[in-house]
């Protein structure tokens, strides 16, 4: 997935309000951007860190710049949770997630389980259908090791919760994991930070979901899906 425009680099002053970061440019302008990233950023949010925004170029909107990346341990980190929809389609399409070829059709945003839309849903002649939850990895406490949630998601749970179900009537069901850092070799779920989801994973696997995880190449240029991660 390359970049739609040219991303500005600038530093991070702050975010907040969950969905808010102040930027500071080259220039010395500050801004405020929107960042589209509901967790808690836990290890990104550290003061005059090299940051990259992007410019929608949409007049309507409020904000037009998006906080992208931001780099942490001299990694870059892609914080936009709404690209990792975007990376898993690219990738799933052109093949390099194998555990996901085969598939004819590709829904997006099927409703499902309780009140639920699931990311994907795969389908194929003489195939069960594949029920496919996408989540956007950033968290890296220990080298080399990426962690997933970085706050307590009760949704994340549910999520978890209706892919067992599906499991459950013999259909396929993945989460798949995105991580969209390059300097991450094994992935792991944070249960310290959210036990209730840590066991609601636990759970889904024993009921048959499987889990993939998938590290990115990331610059400012674009972020591509490249290979798997083992658990830890």
């Amino acid at each position: 997935m390359r970049f739609s425009n040219t991303l500005v680099e600038g530093q991070l002053i702050r975010r907040y309000k969950r969905f808010l970061a102040d930027v500071r440019l080259a220039n010395g302008e500050e801004m405020t951007v929107h960042c589209a990233n509901p967790g808690s950023m836990l290890g990104l949010n550290t003061p005059y860190a090299r940051a990259f925004i992007s410019n929608s170029k949409n007049p309507k909107r409020k904000l037009p710049f998006s906080l992208e990346l931001i780099e942490a341990d001299g990694a870059l980190v892609g914080v936009h949770t709404g690209r990792a929809n975007a990376l898993a389609e690219e990738a799933i399409k052109a093949g390099v997630i194998a555990p996901l070829n085969g598939y004819a059709q590709l829904s997006r945003e099927v409703k499902y389980g309780a009140n639920s839309r699931v990311d994907f849903l795969l389908q194929n002649d003489n195939r069960p259908p594949c029920f496919v939850e996408v989540k956007s990895v950033t968290l890296s406490r220990t080298s080399g090791l990426a962690e997933f949630p970085d706050s307590v998601s009760a949704r994340a749970a549910k999520h978890m919760a209706d892919l067992a179900d599906e499991a459950h009537k013999g259909n396929r069901a993945v989460v798949l994991f995105v991580v969209q850092r390059a300097d991450c070799v094994a992935f792991s779920p944070a249960i310290d930070i959210d036990p209730a989801y840590g066991a609601a994973l636990e759970k889904a696997k024993a009921a048959g979901v499987e889990i993939l995880c998938y590290g990115c190449a990331v610059s400012p240029e674009g972020i591509t899906i490249k290979q798997a991660i083992p658990p830890a």
